[in-house]
């Protein structure tokens, strides 16, 4: 009875964006398919679903789910719980797999071998569970870098290599727009709320110092040494001088919005930013080109976190095979390369990284295709079901030394003391 009942409050709060097509079969069914919602995604789904439903006649229902992905995860694990059938497709994070494995099918018994094939390698394997395929690649992500070109050839900057020639070269630019009058001119933002996001851009700090991944591979925590707490010190000492103080509440949408009012020098984000930025009516338009992240120091190195989203059915589907079709569809070669050419979504299909259309829409996937191709990942494998409890210490650690709460040596040796408990003395 307490399934039921809580089945029905989740079902409540859904947002449903209502049915996309429908050819009145009484042999066809309805599949609801959850899709984010950061800049164009929605959309970009939407017009997706509209084709597979019109091909195959059967119905389909988007569900809007939050854009904060700690928000979504615990929507998702409460509708597991429940084992609603609200949601036949699920889009999940690449660190959710193993989180979410029990409740999902095993897509193996409806995807042909030779598609499984196109995709990246890796990719793949995250999304094995046990020996069970319990998602399939749909986009990748890697963290970029955006800066605005016209402002450094203005100002005779070359494009920085390293965070502390980033911290230089912002504060130059920034004090010289806001002495010409710009006087919101920022220099860097990033996603500084404590999410997520925070996790994956300070794994990418902790890792262009090569000061680790938080926990290695073998599960050891690694993450308090001396090098992480310079990374982090260093990200600290950007807000209030390069960066605004409201970062630290910034998620992927609201940097963006700074940065493509003109407001900001610097900016890390998605590759889904880049078909805004360049919009007819961006105030940025034709401005902005993209780099590797920087180095941490000359003896660091350029690294990317890797992200990305998976499609995956429920095992509460009442519609499991028809389900699957859907998420065979999305997955397509086809269909990834229109969502890259329309949206700026990196593919998990390697071929279409030399394809032209691609290209052309996206020049810098080919120039940067080594950075996704070798994104840093976040230790979801080697920590398990505990990932989502690690990456919330790491993060919350982080934002009480961006925040000043405390400082990096203390944060991370306080977080070293937590996750050791939380690992159960080290045993993942």
């Amino acid at each position: 009875m307490r399934k039921i009942v809580a089945a029905a409050a989740l079902s409540s709060a859904l947002v449903f964006s209502g049915t996309v097509h429908a050819q009145g079969d009484p042999g066809k069914v309805a599949i609801s398919i959850s899709c984010g919602s950061v800049g164009i995604e929605f959309q970009v789904c939407r017009t997706g679903v509209e084709a597979w439903a019109k091909a195959t006649g059967h119905r389909v229902q988007l569900v809007s789910t939050p854009n904060d992905s700690n928000e979504r995860l615990a929507l998702y694990q409460q509708l597991l719980a429940a084992k609603s059938g609200d949601i036949d497709v699920f889009q999940i994070d690449v660190v959710w797999p193993g989180i979410l494995a029990n409740h999902l099918i095993d897509l193996r018994e409806h995807i042909d071998p030779k598609m499984l094939d196109q995709h990246f390698e890796a990719i793949v394997r995250n999304d094995i569970v046990d020996d069970r395929l319990v998602a399939m690649p749909w986009f990748t992500d890697a963290g970029l870098f955006y800066y605005r070109k016209d402002l450094l050839e203005k100002y005779g900057r070359p494009l920085p290599t390293t965070w502390q020639e980033m911290t230089e070269t912002a504060r130059i630019i920034q004090e010289g727009e806001r002495a010409a009058g710009n006087d919101r001119m920022w220099g860097f933002v990033f996603q500084g709320r404590a999410f997520e996001g925070l996790t994956v851009n300070a794994l990418e700090w902790l890792d262009s110092f090569n000061a680790g991944t938080i926990v290695d591979e073998d599960g050891e925590i690694t993450v308090n040494n001396p090098r992480a707490a310079d990374a982090l010190t260093l990200a600290a000492s950007w807000v209030n001088d390069i960066a605004p103080q409201g970062v630290i509440n910034y998620s992927e949408e609201e940097g963006r919005g700074v940065f493509q009012s003109g407001n900001a020098v610097f900016m890390r984000n998605w590759p889904y930013a880049w078909p805004l930025l360049n919009a007819e009516d961006s105030p940025v338009r034709g401005k902005v080109a993209v780099g590797q992240l920087p180095k941490g120091g000359p003896d660091g190195k350029h690294t990317a976190t890797l992200g990305g989203w998976q499609l995956a059915v429920s095992k509460y589907s009442q519609h499991p095979e028809v389900a699957a079709d859907l998420v065979r569809y999305l997955t397509s070669l086809e269909e990834q390369k229109r969502r890259a050419v329309v949206g700026g979504f990196n593919p998990t299909i390697d071929a279409l990284y030399k394809d032209e259309e691609v290209l052309a829409a996206n020049p810098f996937f080919g120039d940067l295709y080594e950075v996704f191709v070798n994104a840093v990942a976040r230790p979801s494998r080697v920590t398990g079901v505990r990932y989502n409890q690690v990456s919330a210490e790491f993060w919350n650690a982080v934002h009480a030394t961006l925040s000043g709460q405390t400082d990096a040596k203390t944060s991370l040796a306080d977080l070293e003391r937590t996750l050791d408990r939380v690992s159960r003395g080290g045993r993942w």
